[in-house]
């Protein structure tokens, strides 16, 4: 009777364990598809933002052509992606090197930077890669938990049973950021040379003033003057010689 009891008990705590395995992972995933939801909210408030900033930027350099081309085309390829996380990641690559190289060329152009239509779409659109990097964090962060879940033991074993997946993570990178939108600044065209002072204790500049404290400069090279012969000294007063006329 004992042994039953214990069965008993064991398989009660079983069930229960998995009950409540199974409704944490029934919480998790609708946990992940409402952060899903807010990523595909910021994703298509950013695709409505960028026909306006194009055109903005069409009435300032008509002829980069090229670059608008390929904002528009790259939009069109993310719009229309509608598969996992990981195929609208895939998708969204190409709009965010567009984007960069859009903002590159606007810099050549005082005019549209000083634009109020064009500052206030682009700070609309800066807003919006703010909201999509924190919902795409969240997002993240809920789906590694989840895997973790799945893949641990005790609860792998509900997740097997009941058909519990892995989730994919949804990995882009920031469009309005990073080393590759920032200038960089060549100087290998400068011409070599010295630009600060002679180090101490070095020869001075060529017709400059020797430096404080040192030794004075040799003189210029140039011909030896001749010596001048010196006088011989004069007689004692009782040596002097006779004079000629006998005075």
């Amino acid at each position: 009777m004992e042994v039953l009891i214990a069965i008993l008990v064991v398989a009660a705590v079983v069930v229960v364990g998995g009950i409540v395995s199974y409704n944490r992972f029934v919480s998790q995933r609708n946990l992940i598809r409402d952060a899903w939801a807010n990523i595909d909210t910021e994703l298509r408030r950013r695709y409505d933002l960028i026909p306006n900033l194009v055109e903005t930027v069409r009435g300032y350099a008509s002829h980069e052509r090229e670059v608008l081309e390929n904002v528009t085309r790259a939009r069109s390829m993310a719009t229309a992606a509608t598969g996992s996380p990981a195929e609208q990641a895939a998708a969204e690559g190409p709009l965010v090197a567009a984007l960069r190289q859009l903002f590159a060329v606007v810099e050549n152009y005082p005019d549209l930077k000083a634009n109020q239509s064009f500052l206030s779409l682009q700070a609309e659109l800066a807003n919006t890669e703010d909201r999509l990097q924190t919902a795409r964090r969240f997002y993240n962060a809920n789906v590694r938990d989840y895997n973790r879940r799945v893949q641990a033991f005790p609860s792998m074993i509900v997740a097997r049973v009941f058909g519990f997946g892995l989730e994919e993570f949804f990995e882009v990178d920031d469009a309005l950021r990073g080393e590759e939108g920032v200038p960089r600044v060549s100087f290998a065209g400068a011409a070599p040379g010295p630009v600060g002072p002679p180090p101490a204790g070095g020869p001075p500049p060529a017709g400059g003033p020797p430096p404080a404290g040192g030794p004075p400069p040799p003189p210029p090279a140039g011909p030896t003057p001749p010596a001048v012969p010196e006088s011989p000294p004069a007689p004692p007063a009782g040596d002097r010689p006779p004079s000629p006329d006998g005075a």
